[in-house]
């Protein structure tokens, strides 16, 4: 899957959380964690829905 894709996927749904692209609080690593993540879910379910997949990451770690 694109990296630059998922990155856009993911600045978009901390949009949803009211963030801004700079006030989006990852930094590299942290993104590239969650590209690691997303792909790994993805993988394990084949069927699950991306957007679904982002937005579980990203609101678990807005939450913690």
């Amino acid at each position: 899957m694109d990296e630059k894709l998922l990155r856009k996927m993911i600045l978009s749904c901390f949009r949803q959380y009211q963030h801004d692209a700079d006030s989006v609080p990852l930094n590299e690593a942290e993104y590239e964690e969650f590209i690691r993540e997303i792909m790994d879910k993805q993988a394990s379910d084949p069927k699950a829905d991306l957007y679904e997949i982002i937005n579980d990451i990203v609101y678990e770690y807005l939450a913690n």
